[in-house]
């Protein structure tokens, strides 16, 4: 498959790691039903510190249009409403006093159009990463080439391998990109 180097493994987890950190990013994307995961980017200052609010309280899930976030401290409720509130969710929660409640609406076809968008952009950041990561790579075989501890047939080898991981990669983008949309756009 790939050239079985050191220095390839290097570039391959970087390429692993740039897939898992698109697939955590569209995790954090609504597609219309309650998903604690939109709620991990979200921080609330607790005893001066931002802490996840996952870490700050219970998530749970009593039907599939709601989310109840019940905290461990009472006094993190209107923090935690304000984290939200000022987040790109879209959602308003409920405070009662015990717990907040998100209830999640169906989404417009606008807000899915801008949900898209930020898919397609999450996935285009990541294509980037990925060609930067095949041009640090190049550049360190091409030296690695130069100071003679490759060879040139060496050095072609490592750049068709090198190509082919990319190409993979894009393609394993794309396809999240794909199951991502296709999960915004039904009903």
């Amino acid at each position: 498959m790939y050239t079985d180097d050191v220095a390839f493994k290097e570039y391959l987890d970087k390429m692993k790691k740039t897939l898992e950190s698109l697939e955590s990013q569209f995790a954090t994307v609504r597609a219309g039903r309650a998903n604690a995961a939109v709620l991990n980017h979200l921080r609330v200052d607790y005893y001066g510190v931002p802490t996840p609010i996952n870490q700050v309280g219970t998530i749970s899930s009593p039907d599939p249009r709601t989310l109840v976030i019940q905290p461990w401290d009472k006094s993190l409720l209107k923090p935690i409403e304000k984290a939200i509130l000022a987040s790109d969710i879209g959602i308003n929660p409920q405070n009662d006093g015990n717990v907040i409640r998100l209830n999640f609406p169906q989404l417009t076809e606008e807000r899915r159009a801008e949900l898209i968008k930020l898919v397609r952009k999450y996935s285009e950041t990541a294509k980037t990463a990925l060609r930067n990561i095949r041009r640090d790579a190049m550049e360190k075989f091409k030296k690695m080439q130069k100071a003679s501890d490759i060879t040139e047939d060496d050095l072609k080898l490592m750049e068709r391998d090198l190509q082919q991981m990319t190409d993979d990669y894009i393609k394993k983008v794309d396809e999240a990109n794909s199951k991502k949309e296709k999960e915004l756009t039904v009903i």
